[in-house]
């Protein structure tokens, strides 16, 4: 009996997980690409998901017309917020960026206010078609299980993207060092621009999955975004795998000690890990080792 608890739990935190890393994604994919840390990914996340919501609950829109919508608009507003609110600040340093990006974040958490309110959002029933998928005496939610694989074939797609696209190669190469690769001919701002619709679509996919297992909520769901961060720690800043590999670890050990030990234990287990493996390896389990000569 005690046995299928664990799998049970592990079956949940890797389905957790994955959505975790799935949000680890769009952070990396702008940090990959810019060095910037995106602190507006939660109220982003959230804008796209609940958008997504709108469409499907308000103007019930069918699945697939909804999800590819919500996609392509919240892509056309990650381009705007590069456009108005960082391109200006390209020649500043890191750090102006990434308070930039708490500016944005600030903007995007008002926006949601006004437009939706401080209620929780409900996706209707069965978003998702299908029934509970039994496996033994294993019984595993319809809707978690196509999240998780949906997650799984946005990481392939992604990391394809990112080694074997010009598009992708430009990216990494800017995220190297830009004026090398101005010097080399690659438009730094196409590809800043590029990176911000990448991730913020990526984001929408992410808020919808969420929001169809928990609700949306104006206040609540940004932080819950931020419970990637020590996925994205753990794997790597820069590594697209390492995203949802340390999502993983952190979903399976919030299931696993929230359940066995305590539900308190649930949030503050990954992060005693991650200070753990930290300690040995600053840089993520897949993160990029960088040695400077002084």
């Amino acid at each position: 009996m005690k046995s299928m608890l664990v799998i049970n739990y592990l079956l949940n935190g890797i389905i957790v997980g994955t959505l975790y890393g799935l949000v680890g994604i769009s952070i990396v994919i702008i940090y990959k690409s810019t060095k910037v840390l995106n602190f507006a990914v939660g109220s982003l996340l959230t804008f796209g998901g609940l958008i997504s919501f709108t469409l499907l609950a308000r103007l019930h829109m069918s699945l697939w017309i909804a999800l590819p919508l919500a996609v392509g608009i919240t892509g056309i507003l990650g381009a705007f917020v590069e456009r108005l609110s960082l391109r200006p600040l390209l020649a500043q340093p890191i750090l102006v960026l990434v308070m930039a990006t708490l500016f944005i974040d600030s903007v995007l958490t008002g926006c949601i206010y006004m437009l939706w309110k401080t209620y929780t959002h409900i996706f209707p029933p069965n978003t998702i078609p299908g029934t509970t998928i039994k496996i033994g005496s294993i019984f595993i939610n319809h809707e978690a299980f196509y999240a998780c694989i949906a997650a799984l074939i946005c990481f392939v797609l992604i990391g394809f993207f990112f080694k074997k696209t010009q598009t992708g190669l430009k990216m990494r190469a800017t995220a190297e060092s830009s004026s090398v690769a101005m010097v080399l001919g690659i438009n730094v701002t196409h590809v800043f621009s590029i990176s911000w619709i990448l991730a913020v679509a990526v984001g929408t996919l992410a808020g919808f999955l969420l929001g169809n297992r928990v609700g949306l909520q104006a206040t609540i769901t940004p932080a819950m975004a931020f419970r990637a961060l020590p996925g994205i720690i753990l794997g790597g800043f820069d590594s697209i795998g390492g995203a949802i590999i340390g999502g993983i670890i952190v979903g399976v050990l919030e299931q696993m000690a929230g359940g066995m030990i305590g539900s308190n234990y649930a949030e503050v287990s990954p992060y005693i890990i991650l200070l753990l493996i930290l300690f040995i390896k600053p840089e993520g389990l897949f993160g990029t080792k960088r040695i400077e000569r002084i």
